[in-house]
């Protein structure tokens, strides 16, 4: 597909629908794939769950440390190349897992795994957009996460089917296959080269970005935001269950409440989409951090309903990630956003590596309350960032 063809309206549905189907697959089976195979890998080979569970938090350490790189490949290559040792990243370090005789070698293949999250996930995905349709790449980088957001909803139940049918080494093997039969076509075949560029733009993407001090004010204040978004949604998917039940919630009535956060989360993305743009995207960001904070403090002060405060949580998380791509689209504009989205990816990923540890030692010292008092602290610490950076630009 030619830059021409991609920039019409089918040729950036067939784009997006591309990706789409990638990120499901990066996703399902990097991000969410302990979800459901971490207590059969433990009970299989009687390793510490604490060590099967080490090896997300691994790998999204790697992938922060590879992002500001992979932003920067993005901004002077296109996205097309990273996409691809994305797929074939993380089908490496599946198979990995797959054959994995100790829990050390099921690590290492996280390293690979980490490679691939930070070559793939959605910033990558949205550096790609932006460097293909620059500041019109608004749109597709809403749509793009409306697909990501079936990311869970499509793996977890196909990972328990191939459990229940194969094992969970019969899974991670499965998973490398799809990331080469369907992922790597996909990125190889729909995914266009970036439109050329001056040699003058060329040579000052290979040069250190330096921003001005108002700019570099709205971008240490866009990391914050990043640091404390990603920390409250790493550390609250982990602890849900636990924090739901500690407020007398039953494990079932737990796990239903949970499973309202992927609906909700579509259903903001949809309503974002209607607006179809007309307003700025810190509109987003301050929506997204208004109503995450909203629920984790209706959760913390236990106020009912349950339901109400679990389903604002999650409509808040589902246009965050809207507001991460496009917030720095407008803040800095489209000729830095591939490497500096690569740059502000870092902080995220790192935040959300540590905060289910953090989160778990909260509990287990100073129990429910004192971890829904560190959600409630960042989730409203982070409303103030956003309202400061209303003020950068």
């Amino acid at each position: 597909m030619t830059p021409d063809a991609a920039g019409s309206r089918r040729g950036r549905l067939t784009v997006v629908s591309a990706l789409g189907v990638v990120e499901i697959l990066a996703w399902g089976s990097s991000f969410y794939l302990l979800g459901v195979l971490a207590v059969p890998i433990a009970q299989d080979t009687g390793w510490p769950l604490a060590g099967v569970f080490g090896g997300l938090t691994l790998g999204l350490l790697v992938a922060g440390l590879v992002s500001p790189r992979v932003g920067r490949i993005i901004g002077e290559r296109g996205g097309r190349p990273v996409l691809a040792a994305s797929a074939i990243a993380l089908a490496a370090g599946l198979v990995v897992l797959s054959l994995a005789p100790s829990l050390w070698v099921f690590l290492a293949g996280w390293l690979l795994m980490g490679l691939g999250m930070g070559c793939g996930l959605y910033d990558p995905a949205f550096a790609t957009l932006g460097r293909l349709y620059g500041a019109e790449a608004r749109p597709e980088i809403t749509t793009l996460t409306l697909w990501g957001g079936f990311a869970s909803t499509v793996s977890w139940p196909l990972s328990a089917f191939m459990l229940e049918h194969g094992g969970w080494r019969s899974a991670c093997f499965i998973y490398a296959g799809l990331q080469l039969a369907v992922s790597l076509p996909l990125i190889l075949g729909l995914i266009p080269r970036p439109p050329a560029r001056p040699a003058s733009a060329t040579t000052d993407q290979k040069r250190v970005i330096v921003l001005a001090p108002r700019e570099r004010r709205a971008f240490l204040l866009m990391a914050g935001v990043l640091i404390l978004g990603g920390a409250v949604m790493s550390l609250f998917s982990a602890h849900v269950l636990t924090l739901l039940q500690a407020r007398d919630v039953p494990l079932a009535s737990a796990v239903t409440f949970g499973a309202l956060i992927g609906p909700s989360q579509v259903g903001a993305r949809i309503v974002e989409m209607t607006f179809k743009g007309r307003h700025h995207p810190l509109w987003t960001l301050s929506a997204a951090m208004s109503l995450v904070a909203l629920g984790i403090v209706l959760l913390a002060l236990g106020v009912p309903p349950v339901a109400l405060a679990v389903i604002l949580y999650g409509a808040g998380n589902g246009i965050y990630s809207i507001a991460r791509g496009t917030v720095p689209l407008a803040l800095f504009g489209p000729e830095r956003y591939a490497p500096l989205v690569g740059r502000l990816a870092r902080p995220g990923l790192v935040a959300q590596a540590l905060a289910p540890p953090l989160g778990a030692y909260v509990l287990a010292h100073g129990g429910a309350g004192a971890t829904f008092g560190l959600l409630a602290s960042m989730a409203l610490l982070n409303v103030v960032l956003v309202g400061a950076l209303w003020r950068a630009p």
